[in-house]
């Protein structure tokens, strides 16, 4: 009989070397050696060069955006390069949020160009002979100085300093102007803010001016914290304010009890 040959440990580091010393690519699914770490060679160059393309397009959509990007008259950084004494128009506060006559009112200097570019009911205003076009005055009531500083501001750079009430006033702006782009910013910030205490106020706020994804998210929070939010008195002034919007809401409720007792209810009966 042949005798075995003892087997050594360049057997076993050999046998190891076999077993593992090949894997499948995860990009790929072609071989790749085990040092490769998980893709081979050639992917892995793919990869890099893939990423180095969009760093290089998105370097290129920024530097397009700052060409392009036309400095509000009121921007302290720029304002050298954009001086008021070249805008053709000016908006002023008719009214503070009180309702009550804005005492000596300071202008905000901006482009007819702009402004109609932005908003359909700036253009509609200052490509017919309204008074605004004529006098080269848009009156805004219902607004601070600082919220019409900051929508005019937006509507050059697609930026704004927001906090909860800011971001209120300029969503407000943003509907009756029709500035979509502003409104769903506003929105989103707003709807990050969100928590079940001010879930009520925003769903009255959000219903008020058509805010779709505010409404949605505070409706949701509403519903799975209503028997805490049946007891505040948020709640009790809405009921005397707007009794619509709470019939909207138990409505709602009671749609998602039925929905979650269905399941159960089939699951007894089987």
């Amino acid at each position: 009989m042949p005798r075995h040959r003892r087997r050594t440990s360049s057997d076993f580091e050999s046998e190891s070397e076999t077993e593992i010393g090949t894997m499948k690519c995860l990009s790929c699914r072609e071989d790749y050696e085990s040092r490769d770490s998980g893709t081979c060679k050639e992917c892995y160059e793919e990869a890099s060069e893939t990423e180095e393309e969009l760093k290089r397009e998105i370097d290129d959509l920024k530097a397009k955006v700052a060409f392009l990007r036309f400095w509000a008259p009121l921007d302290h950084h720029h304002h050298q390069r954009f001086s008021p004494c070249f805008t053709d128009v000016v908006l002023v506060a008719a009214a503070d949020e009180s309702g009550k006559p804005a005492a000596n009112p300071v202008p905000v200097p901006a482009h007819k160009a702009v402004l109609a570019s932005r908003s359909p009911v700036f253009r509609a205003m200052l490509e017919n002979e309204m008074e605004e076009s004529l006098s080269g005055t848009i009156k805004i009531s219902d607004v601070s100085y600082d919220a019409l500083r900051n929508f005019v501001n937006y509507l050059y750079t697609a930026e704004a300093c927001l906090d909860e009430l800011m971001a209120c006033d300029l969503l407000v702006l943003a509907e009756k102007y029709q500035v979509k782009h502003l409104k769903t910013y506003c929105e989103k910030f707003m709807v990050s803010k969100l928590n079940w205490e001010n879930s009520l106020l925003n769903y009255a706020f959000a219903h008020q001016h058509n805010a779709k994804n505010l409404l949605d998210a505070a409706m949701s929070l509403i519903l799975d914290n209503m028997d805490k939010l049946s007891k505040r008195e948020e709640y009790m002034e809405l009921v005397e304010r707007d009794p619509r919007l709470v019939v909207e809401i138990y409505e709602a409720y009671l749609s998602r009890q039925v929905n979650t007792a269905a399941p159960k209810d089939s699951s007894t009966k089987a």
